[in-house]
């Protein structure tokens, strides 16, 4: 007890958390009470004790990565989505489950990812004569709807130097095919150059999905071993660099990644960026039930897909694409370009996590009065877990649409926070300073009630300081319902 009592006393100069483990049964109940009195964590074994430190440090970490802005691809990636969405358009009007490996080429190469030289042939002449053209050994591949596994049946083969090898082992498969698989239609030959890096990895990447969770992405270490070796991470898409290289750390092949002995690190940014877009595709293509890249050949120098397939369903007409992803991608059908009277052509978007520094920036340009009108306390500038929470949103709940001018700068923000039943959301809407009087919050708002009417959102709310009369007329003219003032706030409805 007199030790329990100086822990007491101890512990409040501390500043610091403070757990305590008494060992014993009844000898020790005494002092525990006396921790649990001043709201001191206690066990009764130091293994609890140490369960209940870590699940504190794991918090802290949590938020600490939460508060982290992530990366976003470098370049302000833009996929290819025509040329996607054709191809899996004909393979879906044309009854075909499977991709044809020249358009799960394309869709590939449309998205970012590297693809090896490839073409497709009707005849073994004609793959001798691609083979002459690229002066390197190609890989011959059957070319048929009805063969999904091709080495199964003899139609993959490897290491073809030159025209006659080429012609000679075309003949050849097609004999072979012939006896394993009689009915499979045979349309020739997809030509590939063969990627030769001796010292490169073999991962796979790809995308399936769960009946709870809905798509997932999967990576790990790749080849015709993969179900043996069995060592693969999933997650849930959409990701980021950040998500992607978490996902990589969970493998064991991560470690080797990194580089050993005299063997070259792979480039890990290639990677990671490829994960992205594999995720990408998922989310923009909800007709995608299936994708592997097998193997995706990464080193120093990057990463090519070798060999890739997608399988491809009709969804329902008049769903929401995004229905079945568990955590709902950036909407990038909100992105467009807006007239400004007197500036311009300005960019509107909604918000990404990378837009935190432009936050910061855009805060700078808030004079002291308008934060207080927009936080409804004073502010001097954005904290970081305030920063967080504007800029990394959930866009299932939640909206906000950011309107840049023609120097990436911001100049508004509107947003929208729906109830969970999704029928109200409260709104906000934030002009800079030097912009005001220019008709900017109108088509911030116009804009935010088309998002809401969208998305089935039914009323609009929110709480509005009394003496702010400008966002107070523009309310007034957008036909809100406005309460009378309570301790000088007031509330203001709209029924859209």
């Amino acid at each position: 007890m007199d030790a329990a009592r100086a822990v007491l006393e101890t512990a409040p100069k501390l500043h610091k958390p403070v757990f305590t483990n008494w060992l014993g049964a009844q000898s020790a109940e005494e002092a525990r009470r006396l921790f649990e009195d001043a709201r001191i964590p206690t066990y009764d074994t130091p293994e609890k004790a140490t369960r209940g430190v870590m699940h504190l440090v794991r918090y802290r970490k949590s938020r600490e990565t939460l508060m982290e802005v992530p990366p976003s691809l470098p370049g302000e990636f833009k996929a290819d989505v025509a040329t996607a969405r054709r191809a899996i358009g004909e393979a879906i009007s044309s009854g075909r489950e499977w991709l044809d490996p020249m358009d799960v080429q394309s869709v590939l190469a449309g998205y970012g990812i590297p693809v090896p030289r490839t073409t497709r042939v009707a005849t073994a002449e004609q793959a001798a004569a691609f083979a002459a053209e690229t002066g390197v050994p190609v890989a011959l591949k059957i070319d048929s709807p009805d063969i999904t596994h091709k080495s199964d049946v003899g139609g993959v083969m490897l290491g073809l130097n030159g025209a006659e090898p080429a012609r000679e082992a075309a003949e050849v498969m097609l004999a072979r095919v012939a006896r394993n698989a009689p009915d499979a239609r045979i349309r020739g030959f997809v030509v590939q150059e063969m990627i030769k890096r001796p010292e490169a990895y073999e991962l796979i990447l790809g995308m399936a999905s769960d009946a709870t969770f809905g798509p997932f992405v999967l990576f790990g270490h790749g080849g015709a071993a993969v179900e043996v070796i069995d060592d693969k991470a999933i997650g849930l898409p959409p990701l980021n660099l950040k998500l992607a290289r978490e996902m990589m750390a969970r493998t064991r092949i991560w470690n080797q990644l990194k580089g050993y002995r005299d063997r070259l690190a792979a480039n890990l940014d290639a990677i990671a960026r490829a994960l992205v877009q594999v995720s990408q595709i998922v989310c923009d293509f909800e007709e995608v039930v299936e994708l592997d890249i097998n193997p995706l050949v990464a080193d120093q120098s990057g990463v090519i897909a070798v060999d890739a397939r997608i399988r491809v369903e009709r969804q329902k007409e008049g769903v929401d694409p995004h229905h079945r992803l568990a955590i709902r991608p950036y909407p990038s059908e909100w992105e467009r370009c807006e007239t400004v009277a007197g500036f311009g052509d300005y960019r509107l978007r909604p918000v990404r996590p990378e837009d935190a520094p432009a936050f910061v920036e855009f805060a700078a340009h808030i004079t002291p009065e308008d934060m207080r009108m927009r936080f409804l306390a004073p502010m001097r500038e954005l904290p970081p877990p305030l920063l967080a929470r504007l800029t990394q949103i959930d866009y299932d709940r939640e909206m906000a649409l950011v309107l840049f001018d023609s120097g990436d700068a911001i100049a508004g923000i509107a947003r929208l926070a729906a109830d969970p039943d999704g029928r109200r959301a409260e709104f906000a809407v934030t002009v800079r300073s030097d912009l005001k009087g220019h008709g900017i919050g109108r088509l911030l708002m116009d804009r935010l009630i088309a998002y809401a009417r969208s998305r089935g959102i039914g009323e609009l709310f929110g709480d509005l300081l009394a003496e702010n009369t400008a966002m107070l007329a523009l309310c007034r003219d957008l036909g809100c319902a406005i309460t009378a003032p309570s301790r000088g706030v007031v509330h203001v409805t709209l029924n859209i």
